[in-house]
């Protein structure tokens, strides 16, 4: 009764209220361009969302554990494996870091068997890894049949019971076929692998799980999340489509898949992406009428994004992988996989693979997250974009299935062209800083030097042009790449050009604009000169040239460049290799240029072009 009293006093207030306040609050400001977010994937957020935006959506009278399984596949908890893969040189390094990660908590493995062609290398892999006590997952193979038939043969010879070992096989038809451009023995012929491959599973190893589709490799390549999400659905309804064709059941290919998916920063948008990847898959494959329910349970591995990480300033990328790691579990990933902070640049070691396995743990037993169901149930917010996702992903599902499938929409070129342009798009959001990669085009750390820390290549590995493939390949790459490339390429030269900072009048707005051009110039790896501001443009030019800088930035507000910038031009032209004025003062650029600024700096400069010119003018080459 006290409650109900209580709630009493706080009558409930309408939209249209909220809307009013708002409204007043922007003082006749444009609604849609100041609250309204239009994201990359083509949708629009509103700025909150209210009990009312969830009366349409169907799916949240299910509970979890029933279809269409979009708050989850389990009733009482939320458990998922932490999964570490694991990339070495050698088998006996391979097998040391595994055991290693086994007994600091890691339950589930990704191993390469590339280098593995005979049982006893195939020992030397798995040495004191007790097959039923964790996951095994072969990521990568140049023959995944003869892999699982050596590692049946090591399991037997330890006397474990084949059908208690759990793993899977990352054989991704598509996948492979999008990062190399062509099917590893022809399209049919990896379908015909893929039958045999479930068949030996069925009969010897019916815990595992052998086909794969990879969504991170589209991540990875710059798209959308729906992109992503919406491609992945579409690549496994054309396996399953293809695979049954060839005699295999709707049952036995849906129990062998498993779904890769990348996890990116955007937080909500992820958690929502991977619960609407249940939803849908549950749909489109209630179309095959299978026998049982588990058919409509998918089976999905997040694993960290590469697309978002940085050489510079790398321990960012730590905040990175929380957050990604933390979207995979509230969502209700099945396994995660947890990248090492530094796998941008050297390869990796114990320390990354203990920071990337502890993010896990501390979500597991200090959080709790793996004893809550569908922790994000009943959000306005992530239940709308769970709901906006779906629909156009399911769009974007369609439109492959007009060009024929998935299979058909690669060799045609469908599926790069898209990626391609969401990528651009994103490319030029990081180039004029719409889009910040922190430490890399915004606030860099001026005093760092990662140049003699780099130990592998920096870009990712696959960047066909799909000139001499049947298939275009899918650029694998980071977004920062680019303006690392430009620092690298400054630090490896020698020539570290000095940019002096000519701060005058108004305090705020010279601070303010040479905080501005310290940013501008340090993603380049420039050295900057700041100064606590002069009394006159003589005072300014003069201690610019006894600094001898190399660029001089005008600081100040626009009504005061009128009365400095005529002056700095005469006493630095020629003196110096160019003068720049932070900001656009619209009116007087002409008359500026006149007096001879070279270049004007401000929010909507593309800073990647603007510095490219510089290090021309500097003779910096890029690598």
């Amino acid at each position: 009764m006290e409650d109900n009293k209580l709630f009493s006093e706080f009558p409930p207030v309408p939209t249209e209220k909220w809307e009013e306040v708002i409204n007043k609050d922007l003082k006749g400001a444009d609604y849609e361009k100041k609250l309204v977010w239009k994201t990359i994937e083509g949708f629009k957020v509103k700025p909150y969302y209210r009990a009312e935006d969830l009366e349409n959506l169907e799916y949240l009278e299910s509970n979890p554990d029933q279809a269409p399984f979009t708050r989850g596949k389990h009733a009482d908890n939320n458990v998922w494996d932490i999964r570490q893969d694991i990339k070495a040189d050698t088998l006996e390094a391979a097998n040391a870091l595994a055991l290693e990660a086994l007994n600091r908590g890691a339950n589930s493995l990704g191993l390469c068997a590339c280098k593995v062609e005979n049982v006893e290398q195939m020992r030397t892999l798995l040495k004191d890894i007790h097959p039923e006590a964790c996951k095994i997952n072969f990521t990568c193979s140049k023959d995944f049949l003869h892999t699982l038939k050596l590692f049946l043969q090591v399991v037997e010879e330890g006397g474990y019971d084949p059908a208690k070992v759990y793993g899977s096989c990352n054989f991704d038809i598509y996948g492979r076929a999008l990062l190399h451009g062509d099917y590893r023995n022809g399209e049919q012929g990896d379908y015909q692998e893929a039958v045999e491959l479930v068949r030996f599973a069925k009969e010897h190893l019916p815990n595992f799980r052998v086909l794969a589709v990879n969504g991170r490799h589209i991540h990875n390549a710059g798209s959308s999340i729906v992109q992503e999400l919406g491609f992945t659905l579409s690549a496994a309804n054309d396996l399953v489509a293809h695979l049954t064709d060839c005699g295999l059941t709707v049952e036995e290919v849906a129990s062998n898949l498993v779904f890769n998916f990348a996890t990116g920063s955007t937080y909500f948008m992820e958690i929502a992406k991977i619960r609407a990847a249940r939803m849908l898959w549950s749909k489109i494959m209630e179309q095959y009428k299978p026998q049982c329910d588990s058919c409509l349970k998918v089976f999905i591995n997040a694993t960290s994004s590469l697309w978002n990480k940085s050489i510079f300033d790398p321990y960012v990328n730590m905040l990175r992988t929380t957050t990604e790691t933390m979207s995979a579990a509230i969502a209700g990933a099945d396994s995660i996989t947890t990248n090492p902070f530094d796998i941008a640049f050297k390869e990796s070691d114990s320390f990354g693979y203990r920071i990337g396995r502890n993010q896990q743990l501390l979500l597991k037993e200090e959080s709790y997250m793996d004893k809550i169901v569908d922790p994000a149930a009943g959000s306005y917010y992530i239940e709308n974009l769970t709901d906006s996702i779906a629909q156009y992903a399911w769009q974007l599902f369609l439109a492959v299935e007009e060009q024929g499938g998935f299979a058909k929409a690669i060799a045609c070129g469908y599926v790069q062209a898209e990626v391609e342009k969401t990528a651009a798009q994103r490319d030029m959001d990081i180039a004029t800083r719409k889009t910040t990669i922190l430490g890399t085009n915004q606030y860099p750390n001026l005093l760092e030097k990662m140049g003699d820390k780099i130990t592998k290549d920096t870009c990712c590995c696959h960047k066909g042009n799909g000139s001499d493939t049947p298939i275009k390949p899918l650029r694998q790459y980071r977004g920062a790449e680019a303006f690392e490339k430009l620092r690298l390429a400054t630090e490896r030269s020698g020539i570290r050009p000095k940019v002096f900072l000519l701060t005058y009048g108004n305090l705020a707005m010279r601070k303010a604009r040479s905080g501005f051009a310290t940013n501008f110039f340090g993603v380049a790896g420039y050295e900057i000169i700041d100064n606590p501001g002069f009394k006159t443009a003589d005072e300014g030019v003069k201690a610019a040239l006894e600094a001898k800088a190399d660029i001089v930035v005008l600081c100040s507000s626009d009504d005061e460049y009128a009365e400095i910038t005529e002056a700095a031009c005469q006493g630095l032209k020629g003196k110096v290799k160019s003068i720049v004025l932070a900001g656009f003062p619209k009116e007087m650029v002409d008359t500026y240029k006149g007096y001879g600024i070279d270049e004007f700096i401000h929010v909507k400069t593309n800073v990647l072009e603007c510095l490219t010119k510089f290090q021309q003018i500097f003779g910096i080459g890029q690598e």
